[in-house]
This record gives structure tokens, sequence and C-alpha cells, in this order.
């Protein structure tokens, strides 16, 4: 990433200044360094210049520097802060659209995340952050703004207004319940009249702090010509407190028959607590993957020259530093064990949360948790070098793409509030002709019940959370609309070498000569494979290890030799000599040499052929499970190689794929897959090398494993870091589990409007049941989203897995 600052900002016309702060160095001196960074240790307040987030230095955590059609661009991912629905969202993308220097700017709902590409040269981040400020949000570098301090200050400003709105509505309630249990004229007027007071009283707390975000939501979107969600809220907030209080003042008027402040307060209470239940819950589901990302400390101990240790910013870090990392902590960078051992969790890149021991000289990630006590690591990589960082950059693609179900509710939601408004008013247009007493009830109930929030947080809540769960264990997903392709799908398309099969090479099956035994003829090809880094070598080295036949001890030739492309040839002072390797090389009869297709290697010594090794690829333990599990869900397989027919046809017959397409180019492995889909079927690859990137990138959905080439994984939705074939099978299960829970939220907040509009309109609903039904609904999508969130990984087969549901035919 570059690190230079970015350009001053040109153009800029009068209504976008720069801050005066900004003609200053940014960037802050060495010797400064730690006062800066406690400057800014605190939350960023609207009236602050931002100048931060120009930092190089801070830039490096949430901004990408490159070319784009050859001017100079940014991309960078920030967190938004006083976010509560789709609407606030749109505003915040509203306020960015046409700055001069942003290119793009969007804004998911449920993660609150700012995805922003601007033009270092026309803006700076500074400039469009102070823009947002002016809306009434705030723009923050993720690690700041998920940190505990500013998660408790933000619980702790909604647990207030809602106990303010909790204790005043119990109070009102007590002052209007005689009004329920009394006939009228029980109650003489004066003393009526005090209880109207006194909960008139009690609704200023409610209106001047409880009620304010949906006001200030509402004001600010209605400056910017816009609808928000919160508009239609505050209309009828405000209604109800001013007819109300018409009627305190003067009981004698047009409204001094009835008062609402029990709806009002009690109304107010319902919607404070189901936005703090979805910011609880919002924490559940996109908070897993938050928790993910952000789980590298923000200080570390490095060892200084005279071995004493000193606190540091891990932005700070250099490579060659040694660091001290305690028990429960995370790596802060890819590294070298100095101690003598370290057990760790590396649960982030296999999925598996068993403790594994690292020795000294062996490397640990960033991001993997230390278990054991104290340990020393030399950093080798640090920032967005590591393995962690690329992690992150896929977890974060699919924080802030919108799918394209959450983006049709979004298009819904805007036009649907502009009516919601017009029939308010209609509704009380009609009732004020048949019954006034009623018309306001009816016209509040109408603008309350009818907010989408439920519609708009039907699809991101769902897949959010099962993109959590999946990163919980390994699988990572790179765009959330794959969830709906994937449950889809009735191929699966598999990739052979390193997807079906592991990365190396295994012992199938040994000949020998006559007097000699299997074990003594691996015990001495060890011998000499040992000294070999070749596949063949490896293989039976680990071999002979796994049968105990390894050789234990100095060895008995005094020279040994490593021919390229042919062999190992070892000999002895007393003449004898053994070789490992080809046929030719080990000077082995036509009539002892094996099948060609397949990979062999030879034993001989000074009196002739002595052994025959035939080798295959060793298939992966958990892939003909995962084949069986597919055809269970009807799905079909199909092996698709460049390898040899032999070995292809081996491989599936081992897994039980049910068809094989070998000796496939990569141009032929994309016609292959362009027939198929021709034939209506929906394909899921599965694919690890270079030469699969061009047929990941054309199948509808796509997997590549952890180890695969970075191609393989940019044209890929999902990367397995475990790379368990069985991962692929869960994620389907998962995927289909996702779409069955967004279809019944959108199922659920369709009918919802549908039958509560009709009875607010009626006036079979006074406010208060609009207002709980309103946040009940809310609560029901985000809670049924949370079930998803706590599925096993293994779980038995259901009927509903069985049957994918709008899957195609699925004959062969």
């Amino acid at each position: 990433m570059n690190e230079a600052a970015p350009t001053p900002p040109l153009g800029l016309t009068s209504d976008y200044p720069v801050p005066s702060a900004l003609s200053e160095p940014t960037r802050p001196a060495a010797a400064e360094s730690a006062a800066w960074l406690g400057m800014h240790r605190g939350p960023l307040q609207v009236d602050d210049d931002f100048s931060v987030l120009d930092d190089p230095l801070e830039q490096q955590e949430f901004t990408d520097f490159s070319e784009q059609d050859g001017r100079p661009g940014a991309d960078s991912v920030l967190m938004v802060q006083g976010m509560y629905c789709a609407a606030c969202a749109d505003t915040v993308e509203y306020v960015l659209r046409d700055v001069p220097g942003v290119r793009r700017a969007q804004v998911h709902a449920a993660t609150r995340r700012l995805s922003l590409s601007w033009d270092p040269a026309l803006t700076r981040l500074s400039v469009l952050a102070r823009l947002v400020g002016q809306t009434g949000y705030r723009l923050l570098p993720m690690q700041q703004a998920l940190s505990v301090s500013e998660r408790v200050a933000e619980t702790r400003r909604e647990l207030w207004r809602l106990f303010v709105a909790g204790f005043c509505m119990m109070q009102v309630m007590m002052y209007a319940w005689p009004s329920f249990v009394t006939e009228p004229g029980e109650i003489p007027s004066d003393l009526y009249q005090l209880l109207r007071w006194a909960s008139w009283v009690l609704s200023l707390p409610v209106m001047l702090f409880a009620a304010t975000p949906f006001f200030s939501n509402a004001w600010r979107d209605l400056k910017l010509g816009r609808i928000g969600m919160d508009t239609p809220v505050s209309v009828g907030i405000l209604v109800t407190f001013v007819a109300s209080s018409a009627a305190t003042f003067d009981p004698s008027g047009p409204w001094g028959k009835e008062v609402w402040f029990d709806s009002l307060t009690m109304f107010v209470w319902f919607l404070l607590g189901a936005r703090y239940l979805s910011f609880k819950a919002r924490d559940s589901t996109a908070g897993a993957l938050d928790s993910l990302m952000n789980r590298l400390p923000d200080l570390c101990e490095r060892q200084r020259e005279d071995g004493a240790y000193e606190k540091v910013s891990l932005r700070r870090l250099n490579k060659g530093d040694i660091v001290r990392v305690h028990a429960g902590q995370a790596f802060p960078g890819d590294g070298e064990v100095v101690s003598a051992s370290v057990s760790v969790d590396e649960a982030l890149l296999t999925g598996e949360s068993r403790p594994i021991t690292r020795l000294r000289g062996d490397s640990v990630v960033a991001g993997s948790f230390n278990l054991g006590g104290p340990a020393l690591v030399r950093i080798r990589q640090i920032g967005r070098d590591t393995r962690f960082a690329q992690i992150v950059n896929l977890m974060q693609q699919a924080s802030t793409e919108k799918p394209r179900l959450a983006i049709l509710a979004d298009r819904i939601a805007a036009p649907f509030l502009v009516a919601v408004l017009i029939a308010a008013a209609g509704a009380a247009w009609y009732w004020w002709h048949i019954d006034p007493s009623k018309a306001l009830a009816v016209a509040v109930a109408v603008l309350i019940v009818t907010c989408p929030c439920a519609l708009a947080l039907s699809t991101p809540s769902a897949m959010l959370s099962s993109a959590g769960w999946l990163a919980r264990r390994g699988i990572l997903v790179r765009r959330l609309q794959a969830f709906e392709a994937l449950s889809n799908i009735n191929t699966v398309l598999f990739d052979k070498t390193g997807t079906l099969t592991k990365d190396r090479l295994v012992l199938h099956a040994v000949q020998v000569r006559a007097g000699v035994s299997r074990e003594q003829a691996l015990a001495r090809a060890a011998e000499l494979a040992a000294a070999s880094l070749h596949p063949v070598s490896r293989a039976l080295a680990q071999a002979a290890l796994a049968e105990n036949q390894a050789q234990i001890g100095p060895s008995q030739w005094d020279e040994m030799i490593e021919v390229a492309g042919q062999g190992m040839h070892a000999k002895a002072a007393a003449g004898h000599w053994l070789r490992l390797g080809s046929a030719a090389f080990c000077q082995v009869p036509e009539a002892a040499r094996g099948n060609p297709d397949s990979p062999h290697a030879y034993l001989s010594d000074q009196d002739g052929w002595l052994a025959r090794f035939e080798l295959q690829e060793g298939v992966r333990p958990d892939a003909q499970e995962a084949v069986a599990a597919l055809r269970a869900m009807g799905v079909r397989t199909w092996l698709l190689s460049g390898d040899r027919e032999a070995a292809a046809q081996w491989v599936a017959q081992a897994v039980g794929v049910d068809h094989v397409i070998a000796g496939a180019s990569p141009e032929q492995k994309l016609v292959e897959l362009v027939a198929l889909q021709a034939q209506g079927r929906k394909i899921a690859m599965v694919g690890d090398g270079l030469n699969d990137g061009p047929v990941l990138a054309r199948a509808d959905t796509s997997f590549a494993l952890g180890h695969a080439a970075p191609l393989a994984q940019a044209h890929s939705d999902y990367v397995i870091q475990s790379g368990q074939v069985m991962d692929v099978v869960d994620t389907l299960r998962q995927a289909r589990l996702t779409m069955r829970i967004v279809r019944q939220n959108l199922i659920w907040a369709a009918s919802y409007n549908t039958l509560a509009v009709p009875m607010a309109v009626a006036g079979w609903m006074p406010p208060w049941a609009a207002g709980l039904g309103m946040a009940a609904s809310s609560l029901l999508v985000i809670g049924n989203a949370m079930r998803l969130s706590r599925q096993p990984m293994s779980r038995k087969f259901t009927a509903s897995d069985l049957s994918p549901g709008q899957n195609a035919p699925q004959s062969a």
C-alpha cells in the first residue's frame, strides 16, 4: 500500500471547504507519537476536523491506495456511528453521492459499514467525515468504533433513554388507570384535570430526551428533502403530544375529550426497547464478523535491546521486532516462535479450536490466540502483509455488500413511506367525517404500524448471521448474495488435485523381488528418501515413518547424491550401492516395470532390481463422506480435471463422484461448465488452482480452499480455510437454511403490514398497540435470523435438507 500522504484536494467548491487543520502535516513526529495517539484515543466528535482520518499511518488500517482508470484512487471501509435503520444508510449515501472526488459510497445497514471509493487528488476523508457529521452521524475507523469504550458508551445512552421512557410510562399509566376503571362522571373534574396535568409533565422527559433520536433523524431527512423511517414515527409522536397537550390546556376545546399520554409514552418505550434489543441482536449477527476482524490487540509488548519490554501501538511494530504475547492474547503479526514452545488456537484458519503446539522456529499467524503462558515471537509480517489481513479483507467484502433482496427492500421502503403518510392523512380525513374523536388515534396508528423496519432487516440480518457462523468455523463468505445462488444449486463440480485429493503422493502398493520383504524394501528406500525433498521421496519417507520402518541412527552410506530428474544414488566403501528413482535410472528391466500412466519409484542395488513402489494421490479423508452427503441432498457431482483419464477415474471411484471429465484444459473446463449450465443446471465449482480461476468466476457460485492460488480466491464466493470437503456440505446446508429464514422474514413483514394497515385504518388498533406491533415485528425478524448463528456444524439430515425447494430437477 502506498504510505505517502494523499495530495491536497483539488477542485473543491466552497460547499466543501477543507478544514484549516489539513494545511498542516497530519502525521506525528516520532517524538510526539505517544502524545498524539493519546490525544486521539477518545471518540471523535461531530465538530472535530477528523484530521486523524488523513494520517497515512492510521489509514493503513482502513484504506487501500491503487490506480483506478489511470488516476490515483483509494478504497476505505469505515464505521458509521449513530445509525439505527436502513433509512440512516440511505441518508449517508445521499450526502456523499455528489461530492467531488467520491466515486462510490455504499452503506450496509446491518453492519453500519461505509464502503467508500474516492479520489485522494480531489478530496480527503476528513472532509467527507465532516459532511457526514453535519447530518448527525460520525465516521470512525472500525477498530475505534468497535472498541469496548465505544460499545459501553452507546449501550449506556440507549439504556438511559429506555429507562426514562419506561419510568415515565409507568407513572403515566398509573395516572391514566382511573379513567379506564371508572364510569364517566365518577371522578371529579378538577381531580381528572390534575391527572392530565401530571401526565403531561411526565411526558416532557420522554419528548425532550427519550424520543430525541426519532426527531433528530426525521429533521435531518427532511432537510435533505427525503422521507426516512423515523419521519412517520416522529409525526405520530408529535401529533399525539400536541393534541393531548391541547386537550390538557383547553378541556372544553375540540380535542378536550381525550388525551393519549399513556399511548405516547408506551409507544416510545416500545420503540426504544425494540431498538435496544435490535442493537444487541446486531452484535450477535454482524457482531460475529466484527469480533473476528478486530481481534488484534491495540498495544503489544516489544522487547528493547536491553531486554526490557515497552508497550507500543500495533502500528509501530516493525519486521524483526520481538514481542511478548500473554495468555489469551492474539498474536499481532505473522512470526516465528522464539520461546521453547507455545500452545495456540488457530480456529480462524482451520475452524478447529483444539490447541496446537508450536515449537521454537515454527510459524504462528496473526489473529491466532496464545493459550499458554507468555510467549516470545519474532515478527516476520505485519499489517496488510499478514494472512490475517487477507482473511479480514475477504470478510470485509461480505460485510459491506448489499444482497439483491436487501437492495430491493430498500427501494420498496422509500416510496412505501410516502404512501404511509398519504394513507395516514386519508384515514384522518375519513374518520373526521364519521367520528372526529377517533380521527387522530387512527392517523397515528397508521403512521406507526406501517414502518418498514422489519422489511429492511429481513435479508441482511439473516445473511450476516450465517456469515458470522461460517466465519467462526473457518469458512469465509466473500459475497452475501452467494447465499441465494448456493441455495439453488443442483450440481457441484470438483477439481481433482488439491481439492478431492491431498497435495502430496501416498504409497499405494509395493512389489519386491524374491527374498526381500516389503518392510525391508521400504526401510532401505527411506534411507535415501530422507535426504531428498522430491514429492516421491517425501511420500516414501512418510510411509516408512508411519510403519516404523524409518532408519534411526547414523547412515551406512559414505556418499549420497541426488541426480536431478532421475533419483538418489548412495555408495558405501565396500563397493555396495543403492539407487532410488526412475526405471531407467535404477536399470530396471522392462518385465519389472509398472504402468507408465501412474507414478512409480524403483529401488535397485548392485544385485539388480529390488522393489517397485506404486504411488497415488492421497484422497482427502472426508471426500467420500462429502460426496455421499451431497447426493443425499439431491445434488449431482462431477469431477472436472486436467489430469489423465486413469488417474481421474481412480479418484472418482474412490470418492463416489457421479461423472468424470478428464484431460480438460482451462479453456475446455470453461466450455464444459457452460454446456452444463445450458442444460439448466445450477453449478457450484470447488477448486484451488490458478487454472480454476475462469470456471470459478463463471459458475453460479464457487468455493476456493484456504491454500488456493490468489486468483482462485479472488474469483470465489467462499474460502474454506481448513481445506475440508465437508465444509462445502455444511455451507450448502447453511445457505438453504438462510434463504428459508429470509423467505420467512419477508413473508412475515409483508403479512404484518397487509393485516395491520387495514386494522389501523378501521380503528381497531390503538396507537400503543401499533407501537407494540411494529416493535414486535422487527424483533421477530432479528430473532428469527439469530437462529442461524446457533446451528451445529454436523447435524442429522432433515427433510428440508433433502429437498432443495427451488432447485432444478435432479436428473442425471
